[in-house]
């Protein structure tokens, strides 16, 4: 089993004409994704690595019964290109487009919620349900199959994780990098709950950051809704307040969103911690065997 992302997905890369929409969608494709079209207004009737272009969202769910769509547009354009996906009845984006303006975030949210769209990002490398279906930048021959969900802030510890996980012989149900602005959509409360309700999910490791409260908020949610394992590990452990570590979300400011004070969250409703991310396999597997 997995969350959101399976063999039925059908998938359309909305700038798959540009260069990075082309280029992730020949490895999407490649991995085993079932890429059925793509969106490039002014190009439809083209192909890209066998793949139909459309000039519109519509026009592309109409002819082939997309599904999911994941987006490679320009920042200022992502915002648009959610909602032309949300109104054409996509019921899962997957914004990479990095740099999106949290105001144009803002605007999005209240539509996808009325429409009943899903978001992962933006600024995100989307996710993955090994041997299954990739959507995103991830690369997939660090995945195994296995039944760890993973859910990450930071898109290089989420490699970093899971080749942890995947040379420890811990294979993964679904890893979601959620993107680490500080507007997003699907965060840790609901892909908490995703994978919780999925029966072949064992155990789930949560990947943080500095900034915020969404750990904080995360810890109380997995108190009071979640039954199954889940360790954790925060990045930016030494990050000195005001200076923001990478993400725009990543940021203490007036003392609060630390390191330690997520960590002790955690640590307060019984979810270990771990230091360093080499840690994690082996408090998997505790926690898995008992």
């Amino acid at each position: 089993m997995s969350i959101l992302v399976n063999k039925n997905t059908k998938l359309i890369v909305q700038g798959i004409t540009g260069r990075d929409g082309s280029f992730h969608a020949g490895k999407m494709k490649e991995y085993g994704t079932n890429v059925v079209g793509g969106v490039s207004p002014g190009k439809g009737g083209q192909e890209v690595h066998g793949i139909p272009v459309f000039n519109t969202v519509e026009e592309a769910v109409k002819a082939t019964g997309g599904n999911t769509s994941i987006i490679f547009v320009p920042a200022p354009l992502a915002a648009d290109a959610i909602l032309e996906a949300s109104e054409a009845g996509i019921t899962l984006v997957v914004a990479i487009s990095e740099g999106v303006p949290t105001l144009d975030m803002v605007r999005v949210t209240p539509y996808l919620k009325k429409n009943g769209t899903m978001l992962i990002g933006s600024n995100c490398p989307g996710l993955i349900s090994p041997d299954e279906s990739l959507v995103g930048i991830l690369p997939g021959n660090i995945f195994l199959k296995g039944n760890i969900g993973l859910m990450s802030r930071s898109g290089t510890l989420t490699y970093e994780m899971v080749n942890q996980l995947t040379t420890s012989g811990l294979g993964q149900s679904t890893c979601v990098g959620i993107g680490g602005d500080p507007v997003a959509g699907l965060y840790y409360q609901e892909l908490l709950q995703l994978f919780q309700d999925d029966p072949d999910t064992k155990a789930i490791v949560l990947i943080g950051e500095i900034g915020g409260d969404v750990e904080e908020r995360a810890a109380q949610y997995i108190k009071e809704h979640i039954t199954k394992p889940v360790v954790a590990f925060i990045a930016g452990q030494s990050a000195p307040p005001g200076k923001r570590m990478g993400h725009a979300g990543a940021i203490i400011s007036s003392g609060s969103g630390t390191a330690e004070e997520k960590i002790l969250a955690f640590e307060k409703v019984g979810v270990q911690v771990a230091r360093i991310p080499g840690e994690i396999p082996e408090l998997l597997k505790k926690l898995m065997s008992k």
